[in-house]
């Protein structure tokens, strides 16, 4: 069964960030993926700022990491770069643990100035991990993100548009990355 991991790496919550996590999470489960949502500000503050490797509190994030077939990353942007909490949380996990894993960032910012915030911050990061197959970025400015009644949000229909396209790719990606498992395991 294709796993997907989704981070959340707001400090806050509720936030327009963690919301449009839930939406993309709620569209995979209606492909028939599960996505579980794990949320760097819940891990203990002291294991983030000191570092510690082997806190207890990482072994489910590391796990659920281990897992995935398919990471998806959402920040908002601050100062013009993803956050202190989600940068915390990438440094304590293990060199590569992004290898063979597709990788969709999705952020959101106050202005779209920050537009390239992933690119030249969160992506080199990203690849330190071992991510290669990383996906077109999704940015969402917060004004494209409307709080409904229920708690969940409403994206504007470009944004909204721009997801589902790159959702699509994630799909067939992680579906042709398993494929490929597969017949690897059969040649063997």
């Amino acid at each position: 069964m294709t796993y997907i991991l989704a981070i959340a790496g707001s400090p806050s919550h509720p936030s327009r960030t963690y919301g449009i996590l839930e939406h993309t999470a709620k569209l995979l489960g209606q492909e028939g993926l599960h996505v579980d949502i794990i949320s760097a500000r819940d891990l203990p503050a002291e294991d983030l700022v000191f570092g510690r490797y082997d806190s207890p509190a990482l072994e489910q994030p590391k796990a659920l990491l281990a897992k995935a077939d398919a990471v998806i990353i959402s920040t908002p942007i601050y100062k013009a770069s993803y956050t202190g909490v989600l940068k915390a949380f990438l440094d304590l996990l293990p060199q590569k643990s992004f290898s063979g894993k597709v990788i969709l960032p999705i952020a959101t910012g106050g202005t779209i100035a920050h537009l390239l915030a992933i690119e030249y911050a969160l992506k080199p990061v990203l690849s330190e991990l071992g991510a290669r197959h990383i996906l077109g970025t999704i940015y969402a400015v917060d004004k494209q993100i409307q709080w409904q009644s229920d708690g969940s949000v409403q994206l504007d229909e470009e944004i909204d548009q721009r997801l589902k396209e790159v959702l699509k790719e994630l799909v067939k990606a992680v579906k042709y990355s398993a494929a490929e498992s597969q017949q690897l395991a059969h040649a063997n």
